[in-house]
């Protein structure tokens, strides 16, 4: 009978308060020191293991390259945003090469010139104007060269992460 549960010994609220008790005795001992913390046991190789204290990566402190756009003549402030020179491998600001481009290619009724990634730029037609979820890309700019990455973007990129 006492198998089934129905010996009055209720298993849960018991585990509950076992639990509780032994939140108590834990409260009620020193509190431990944090150096001295117990090493972790490697369950694969059956031994202890010490983990090594995590130490944040130290970010270059090199200055930002600062130069001035070849199209409009003022400082390139945000590196993040800019796009490479094909000619002189310089940055550029994005607005001046959305303007060059505009300026360059001729466009129809309904067609616009948007980033499409990677350096490029597409000449992309909206059937309706009002539903920008639909559109056809009718022709790819290539701007930047996928396979040489500009020196200067390593230098921003060496400034903000390690990876």
């Amino acid at each position: 009978m006492a198998e089934n549960g129905r010996d009055g010994y209720n298993r849960r609220r018991n585990k509950f308060k076992d639990r509780q008790q032994q939140n108590k005795d834990k409260n009620t001992q020193k509190p431990q020191q944090k150096g001295a913390e117990k090493p972790r046991f490697d369950k694969q190789r059956g031994t202890l293991i010490d983990r090594p204290q995590w130490v944040p990566p130290k970010l270059g402190q090199n200055q930002l390259p600062r130069s001035e756009c070849p199209y409009c003549g003022k400082p390139v402030n945000d590196l993040s945003s800019a796009l490479t020179d094909p000619a002189s491998g310089n940055p550029v600001h994005f607005d001046c090469v959305l303007r060059k481009l505009s300026d360059r290619e001729p466009l129809q009724e309904g067609e616009s010139i948007t980033y499409i990634g990677g350096g490029r730029f597409g000449i992309v037609q909206f059937p309706n104007p009002q539903d920008i979820n639909h559109f056809v890309i009718k022709r790819i700019i290539q701007w930047e060269d996928k396979e040489k990455r500009a020196p200067w973007r390593r230098t921003v990129a060496d400034n903000f992460s390690l990876t």
